[in-house]
Parts: C-alpha cells; sequence; structure tokens
C-alpha cells in the first residue's frame, strides 16, 4: 500500500525531532510527546479501559523512550516503536491487574479521542450533546454496553480490535506490530467483532 504524503511527512517530521534530540535538543522530544501521547494513551485504554491506568502506562512508555531514544538507530519508524513498547506495556499492566483481582472501573465520561472507528467494523460513537434526550440515553447505553463487552473480549482479540478500529491502523501495520501473521490479525479482528457484535446487539 503506497504511503500517504501526509504519512511521508509525519515519517520525516519524527525523525527529524528524534535527530534534534540525538543532538542535544531537549525541547524536540518535548515536541514527539505532544504529537504521539494522545495515540498512546487510546492504545493503553482500549487495553486496560481505565483513564487512571491508561494515563500511568502511556508516561511510562515515554519515560522509557526518554532513556532509549539516544540509541534509537531508526531501523523502524518511531511511531511503529512507539506501538509496541505501548502495547507490551498495557500488556504487562493488564496481566498485572488480573493477578490482583483489580477490578477496573470504566468512565464513558472520558472516551478516547478519536471515537469513530472506522467505516468497516464496529463503530465506537459518542452520542452528540445536542441529541435528542431519548436518543441520547439509548446512545449513552450503546457506549457503556460496549465499552464493558470490550473489556471482556480475551486479550488478544481486544487490542486488535482497539489498534483496527480506535488507530484506523491498517492489517500489515498491526501485524508487524504484533509479530503476526496477516491472516491471524484478519481472523482475530473478525471474530472480535462478530464477538462484540452479539454482546452488545449491534
Amino acid at each position: 500500500m503506497p504511503m500517504s504524503k501526509d504519512s511521508e511527512s509525519d515519517k520525516g517530521c519524527d525523525s527529524e525531532l528524534v535527530r534534534r534530540f540525538q543532538a542535544g535538543d531537549s525541547s524536540a522530544f518535548d515536541a514527539l510527546v505532544d504529537k504521539h501521547s494522545g495515540k498512546a494513551f487510546q492504545i493503553a485504554y482500549g487495553v486496560l479501559g481505565s483513564r487512571q491506568d491508561a494515563e500511568e502506562v502511556s508516561q511510562d512508555v515515554f519515560l522509557r523512550i526518554h532513556r532509549a531514544l539516544p540509541s534509537f538507530r531508526g531501523d523502524s519508524e518511531f511511531t511503529t516503536w512507539m506501538y509496541r513498547i505501548t502495547i507490551n506495556l498495557a500488556r504487562n499492566k493488564y496481566r498485572w491487574n488480573k493477578s490482583r483481582g483489580a477490578q477496573k472501573n470504566v468512565s464513558m465520561d472520558a472516551p478516547p479521542e478519536n471515537g469513530e472507528g472506522s467505516s468497516d467494523g464496529v463503530a465506537f460513537t459518542v452520542a452528540d450533546p445536542e441529541m435528542p434526550p431519548d436518543e441520547r440515553v439509548a446512545m449513552d447505553e450503546i457506549e457503556r454496553n460496549i465499552t464493558t463487552e470490550m473489556e471482556r473480549l480475551p486479550a488478544l482479540y481486544r487490542e486488535t480490535l482497539v489498534m483496527r478500529n480506535l488507530e484506523n491502523m491498517n492489517y500489515d501495520q498491526i501485524a508487524g506490530l504484533l509479530g503476526c501473521k496477516l491472516g491471524t490479525i484478519k481472523s482475530r479482528i473478525a471474530r472480535a467483532r462478530e464477538e462484540l457484535r452479539k454482546r452488545v446487539k449491534l
């Protein structure tokens, strides 16, 4: 799949910011954080279902990046590297919560910023405040159900669905990040969507 001009520009911008940081410009790291911290939070939130945990993970992501960035050689794109760190830390946090029997409280007052999802899958929508009251109540109920049932999906299904629907990654990108075959990713996403539709009756 050809890379869009915007993607090429973003990649070049990230590379330049990394180069500047490695040359001693600390403000370049702040620019990377400003640019990408929201994406790290979205992925962590999708995996963990907790704003507090997602904020903790996204902060840890950039602490680790700050330590490792001086030796980053650019073998992969910065965003690919960041996503991989985020996924690994979110998985670790999820396992730790599970081992403690943590009860995660999901707040629909703080949904991921990019809530529209993708056009070919389950939509993650946020109720329009101008919507008629009865429609808003129905939409709020759907949002709560989706969030609850997302948490109940197997972790492998949930994280692929988050990357596809919330981050709009293509299948090749997801396969590369997770180190899986393309067919495996397609199967996981299809099963996750079908299971989620059954559970929330979409």
